[in-house]
Protein backbone atom coordinates (compact mmCIF):
# COMPACT_ATOMS: atom_id res chain seq x y z
CA UNK A 1 0.00 0.00 0.00
CA UNK A 2 0.70 3.67 -0.54
CA UNK A 3 0.46 6.47 2.10
CA UNK A 4 -0.08 9.50 0.76
CA UNK A 5 -0.39 13.37 2.23
CA UNK A 6 -1.99 16.28 1.17
CA UNK A 7 -0.32 19.55 1.52
CA UNK A 8 -0.89 23.08 0.56
CA UNK A 9 -5.05 24.00 0.85
CA UNK A 10 -5.75 26.92 2.15
CA UNK A 11 -8.27 30.28 1.87
CA UNK A 12 -7.40 32.38 -1.60
CA UNK A 13 -9.43 35.41 -2.97
CA UNK A 14 -11.22 34.68 -6.56
CA UNK A 15 -9.20 34.85 -9.18
CA UNK A 16 -6.02 33.70 -6.95
CA UNK A 17 -3.47 30.13 -7.03
CA UNK A 18 -2.82 27.29 -5.30
CA UNK A 19 -0.37 24.82 -5.72
CA UNK A 20 -1.83 21.10 -3.85
CA UNK A 21 1.00 18.77 -3.01
CA UNK A 22 0.42 15.21 -2.46
CA UNK A 23 3.37 13.29 -0.77
CA UNK A 24 3.69 9.83 -1.00
CA UNK A 25 5.31 6.75 1.17
CA UNK A 26 5.24 2.89 1.32
CA UNK A 27 5.69 1.83 -2.05
CA UNK A 28 6.91 2.45 -5.47
CA UNK A 29 5.50 5.82 -6.16
CA UNK A 30 5.98 5.34 -10.28
CA UNK A 31 3.99 1.74 -9.80
CA UNK A 32 0.75 4.28 -9.23
CA UNK A 33 -1.51 6.37 -11.19
CA UNK A 34 -2.53 9.54 -9.85
CA UNK A 35 -5.54 11.36 -9.19
CA UNK A 36 -7.11 14.81 -7.48
CA UNK A 37 -10.90 14.47 -6.37
CA UNK A 38 -12.57 17.02 -4.63
CA UNK A 39 -15.82 17.42 -2.61
CA UNK A 40 -17.68 20.37 -1.57
CA UNK A 41 -20.19 19.87 1.41
CA UNK A 42 -23.35 18.14 0.70
CA UNK A 43 -21.80 16.99 -2.98
CA UNK A 44 -20.23 13.97 -4.37
CA UNK A 45 -16.60 13.34 -4.19
CA UNK A 46 -16.04 14.31 -8.08
CA UNK A 47 -12.84 13.71 -10.31
CA UNK A 48 -10.66 16.89 -10.64
CA UNK A 49 -7.12 15.45 -12.52
CA UNK A 50 -5.18 12.67 -12.83
CA UNK A 51 -1.87 11.61 -14.60
CA UNK A 52 -0.32 8.32 -15.57
CA UNK A 53 2.57 6.40 -13.62
CA UNK A 54 5.33 8.00 -15.87
CA UNK A 55 3.17 11.34 -16.31
CA UNK A 56 2.98 10.61 -19.85
CA UNK A 57 -0.67 11.13 -20.23
CA UNK A 58 -2.90 13.29 -18.43
CA UNK A 59 -6.82 13.76 -17.78
CA UNK A 60 -9.09 17.00 -16.34
CA UNK A 61 -12.70 17.71 -15.37
CA UNK A 62 -14.64 19.83 -18.06
CA UNK A 63 -14.79 22.86 -15.22
CA UNK A 64 -10.84 22.81 -14.73
CA UNK A 65 -9.29 22.34 -17.92
CA UNK A 66 -6.93 25.37 -18.75
CA UNK A 67 -6.93 26.71 -15.00
CA UNK A 68 -5.47 23.60 -13.36
CA UNK A 69 -2.10 21.80 -14.23
CA UNK A 70 -1.41 18.23 -12.85
CA UNK A 71 2.07 17.08 -12.44
CA UNK A 72 4.30 14.77 -10.67
CA UNK A 73 7.95 14.08 -9.40
CA UNK A 74 8.85 10.44 -9.21
CA UNK A 75 12.04 11.11 -7.66
CA UNK A 76 10.60 12.87 -4.84
CA UNK A 77 7.54 10.52 -4.72
CA UNK A 78 5.05 13.64 -4.82
CA UNK A 79 2.07 14.82 -7.32
CA UNK A 80 0.83 18.22 -7.85
CA UNK A 81 -1.74 20.45 -8.80
CA UNK A 82 -1.47 24.30 -9.67
CA UNK A 83 -4.65 26.02 -9.50
CA UNK A 84 -5.08 29.04 -11.52
CA UNK A 85 -7.87 31.55 -11.44
CA UNK A 86 -9.38 30.06 -8.66
CA UNK A 87 -13.34 30.34 -8.30
CA UNK A 88 -15.48 30.43 -5.55
CA UNK A 89 -17.03 27.26 -7.19
CA UNK A 90 -13.56 25.28 -6.54
CA UNK A 91 -14.16 25.85 -2.48
CA UNK A 92 -13.73 21.99 -1.71
CA UNK A 93 -11.87 19.06 -0.01
CA UNK A 94 -9.32 18.40 -2.23
CA UNK A 95 -8.21 14.38 -2.24
CA UNK A 96 -5.35 12.74 -3.96
CA UNK A 97 -5.59 9.11 -4.64
CA UNK A 98 -3.74 6.10 -6.09
CA UNK A 99 -4.58 3.36 -8.58
CA UNK A 100 -2.03 1.01 -9.28
CA UNK A 101 -3.63 -0.36 -12.73
CA UNK A 102 -4.91 3.19 -14.39
CA UNK A 103 -5.25 3.13 -17.94
CA UNK A 104 -6.18 6.43 -20.08
CA UNK A 105 -9.56 4.76 -19.74
CA UNK A 106 -10.47 4.45 -16.15
CA UNK A 107 -8.09 7.48 -14.97
CA UNK A 108 -11.94 9.25 -14.23
CA UNK A 109 -12.95 6.58 -12.42
CA UNK A 110 -13.37 7.31 -9.03
CA UNK A 111 -13.60 3.90 -7.53
CA UNK A 112 -10.62 2.38 -9.13
CA UNK A 113 -8.45 3.85 -6.80
CA UNK A 114 -7.03 1.97 -4.26
CA UNK A 115 -5.54 4.60 -1.67
CA UNK A 116 -6.60 8.21 -0.24
CA UNK A 117 -5.26 10.76 1.55
CA UNK A 118 -7.26 12.38 4.26
CA UNK A 119 -7.72 15.83 2.13
CA UNK A 120 -6.57 19.11 2.01
CA UNK A 121 -9.00 22.53 2.28
CA UNK A 122 -9.58 24.77 -0.22
CA UNK A 123 -11.62 27.82 -0.02
CA UNK A 124 -12.07 30.19 -2.66
CA UNK A 125 -13.55 33.52 -1.67
CA UNK A 126 -15.70 35.87 -3.93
Amino acid sequence: QVQLVESGGGLVQAGGSLRLSCAASGRTFSSYGMGWFRQAPGKDREFVAAITKLGSNSNYADSVKGRFTISRDNAKNTMYLQMNNLKPEDTAVYYCAADPTMTTATMKIRARYANWGQGTQVTVSS
